[in-house]
């Protein structure tokens, strides 16, 4: 055999695409699935009856594309949607009440975005935005909730209070180490007012990591600082022990209290309140 010395920049010319293709047997199967039902039919409770009674599973992941979310994103849907069903949101729960679980199903609007889907006539740039939400968009959408609800806060913040300090790190009871915050009031070296803003869409992952933040600005602040938590997202339904942590928190004085979005009047009653108490 002969002996070969290999050249990377030659080797990397030899570099090329390795061709794959996107369906495994599962999208298989659901094409299959897909084949037996007429594309001119309306989508209706019965035809939504049908699919789940011939493959739930395969028509659920057709709800889930009409309506174009996530796999994480629809089963927090689905959580929050099915909360008091004794079944859940699973095959079982529409077993046992098939009219009741397609008239929830229907709630999602799935008959809209069907009949948006067939009535719209696809450019090849709609093809590209699709490819692009599908991919980078995921990850874009996490982000813009974050964005969106910090948006939201501050702007209670802004018009209350004249002097704050925003995504900085305070100066707590040991002035040598600081912690991470979104809001400071009246600043980030002597805070009175500690505000943090967490917000999820569809992810289990980084609900552990707010338990951190959390407890590293419990550490770190004076005991005499006033710690407000503003958070939101049907994604704690499905991170309930994580949700119970953060009560308890909040039960233990820790966190003076936790808001939502639905709870801005009391988030800027309280702003104001403290703004007179503390006499910022």
């Amino acid at each position: 055999m002969e002996r070969h010395k290999q050249d990377k920049k030659e080797l990397a010319r030899q570099l090329g695409e390795v061709k794959t293709d996107w369906r495994d047997a599962f999208t298989i199967t659901f094409l299959d699935f897909l084949a037996d039902f007429p594309e001119n039919d309306e989508l209706d409770k019965e035809f939504i009856k049908a699919m789940l009674r011939t493959d739930f599973k395969h028509g659920m992941l057709f709800f889930r594309l009409i309506l174009g979310q996530s796999k994480d994103e629809f089963a927090i849907t689905l959580k929050s949607l099915f909360y008091d069903f004794p079944k859940g949101a699973g095959s079982n729960s529409f077993k046992h009440n098939p009219d009741r679980y397609v008239d929830t199903i229907m709630e999602l609007g799935i008959v809209t975005s069907f009949q948006k889907t067939m009535t719209k006539n696809y450019s090849w740039k709609d093809i590209l935005m699709e490819r692009l939400k599908g991919g980078r968009g995921s990850a874009i959408k996490g982000q813009t909730r974050g964005r969106n609800l910090e948006d939201f806060v501050e702007g209670y913040v802004k018009d209350i209070y004249e002097n704050y300090d925003a995504k900085v790190s305070f100066v707590g009871r040991d002035e040598t180490r600081k912690a991470k915050a979104d809001f400071c009031i009246p600043s980030k070296n002597q805070p009175r007012i500690i505000i943090e803003v967490k917000a999820y869409g569809a992810t289990g992952s980084k609900q552990s990591d707010v338990i951190g933040d959390i407890e590293k600005i419990i550490k770190e602040k004076r005991s005499d600082t006033y710690f407000l938590l503003i958070t939101d997202g049907i994604t704690w339904l499905s991170r309930m022990s994580d949700f119970d942590k953060l009560i308890r928190f909040q039960n233990e004085g820790h966190i003076y209290r936790i808001y939502t979005q639905k709870m801005e009047t009391d988030l800027a009653a309280d702003l104001l309140q403290l703004k007179n108490e503390l006499w910022l």
